[in-house]
């Protein structure tokens, strides 16, 4: 069976972000005779697709890569059998505009791709609890770098400018005693997303949901979040239905169990739509030397006056980065947590990089040098 519609904002799949460029993109196969579709939910080797149709459940089994960085993913657009094909399977991908990706817990360095297509990444905290800026800047970090375009999957395209835009939702904003403390936190977190929207909601009040709807109408976003942030309460809120399950969270630490078990893909009320994820326990880096440089902008900036090109930013004469951090301009936690994303990222590159590997030995070679030869030098003074 074939659809046949004048314009492209009339698609039965213009809800789900089908557009002129998808068309263009889908075109070879439907000559084939093959449906487009978008994918909503993933479950072991078989996907829910939601197409000219309606919904239908398609096996996998045709694409299934080497590259775990290429599986089927949601928010992935694909071509599928015709109504009628028994079984009925996925039969290619097509190229994905952007890829949010995680390193995985793996020793082998992988990276997890957690969804694809998107326009928004929605990092959410709970104002439940203290906030904890260094994750956030962990997640501002993978958000920046979320890949734009099949080529420049592995490569962490300039997303931030080309691809997702990031956003930080302050989830349960009404268990904060009052308007002037939001307003405080609010500005805390603004303080490590330079040039981030930061937008405090309640979904229990209803206070922020109508704004955050409204930044989320146009494209596909994705929640994040530790387990407990608030991510199915809010997506329910912005659905203006329970559609996801919900669980209290813990009052000792305010972590929560996961309720959401699967990424699902869901249409939003007001336009655009939402894809939920479970909460994230580790938040690795996978390939964010982009993303960490875009978070911590003003330390990139003021490396570039430094008196070394290489410079660490540890005791080199000269540096304007330690000066920062010396007159107070530059909180010490910021250079410190920069530092640290810096080196994780490092070392997951190093694992697939051979170049990496070398440069990496040969830093470690210079600083240990200049390590001995600080200590043969403090030697001497006191002989």
């Amino acid at each position: 069976m074939s659809f046949s519609f004048p314009s492209v904002s009339s698609h039965p799949l213009a809800t789900y972000g089908w557009d002129e460029e998808w068309e263009a993109e889908f075109a070879p196969y439907a000559e084939q005779g093959l449906l487009p579709g978008r994918v909503v939910r993933v479950d072991r080797g078989q996907c829910d697709v939601v197409t000219p149709g309606g919904t239908v459940r398609a096996d996998t089994e045709f694409v299934v890569p080497r590259d775990p960085m290429k599986v089927v993913c949601t928010g992935d657009w694909v071509a599928v059998d015709p109504e009628g094909s028994d079984p009925l399977y996925v039969r290619t991908l097509l190229p994905r505009r952007t890829a949010f990706v995680r390193s995985t817990s793996s020793k082998r360095s992988e990276g997890q791709v957690l969804a694809t297509n998107i326009d928004h990444v929605v990092i959410c905290v709970s104002l439940a609890v203290e906030l904890d800026l260094g994750r956030i800047e962990r997640f501002l970090a993978l958000a920046m770098s979320s890949s734009s375009g099949e080529a420049l999957l592995h490569n962490a395209a300039d997303s931030w400018e080309s691809g997702a835009q990031p956003v930080v939702v302050l989830t349960k904003a009404d268990l904060v005693p009052d308007a002037v403390t939001v307003g405080h936190l609010v500005a805390d977190v603004e303080g490590t997303a330079p040039g981030v929207q930061v937008l405090p909601v309640s979904a229990a009040t209803g206070d922020g949901i109508d704004v955050l709807g409204a930044v989320l109408a146009d494209g596909t976003s994705v929640l994040l979040g530790q387990s407990g942030a608030g991510k199915s309460t809010l997506a329910n809120a912005l659905l203006g239905e329970d559609v996801m399950a919900v669980q209290a969270t813990r009052d000792v630490d305010g972590k929560g169990r996961h309720t959401t078990t699967t990424r699902n893909l869901l249409a939003l009320p007001g336009g655009g739509v939402l894809i939920d994820t479970p909460g994230l326990r580790g938040v690795g880096l996978w390939d964010a030397e982009t993303g960490v440089g875009q978070v911590f902008a003003e330390i990139e900036e003021l490396a570039a006056d430094c008196r070394f090109d290489d410079c660490a930013h540890t005791a080199e004469p000269g540096c304007a980065v330690l000066a920062a951090v010396e007159s107070g301009a530059l909180p010490e936690r910021r250079l410190d947590s920069y530092r640290k994303l810096l080196r994780e990222n490092q070392r997951i590159v190093a694992k697939t990089d051979a170049r990496m590997r070398a440069e990496l030995r040969r830093e470690w070679k210079r600083r240990g040098a200049e390590g001995r030869a600080a200590m043969e030098a403090k030697r001497g003074r006191h002989m």
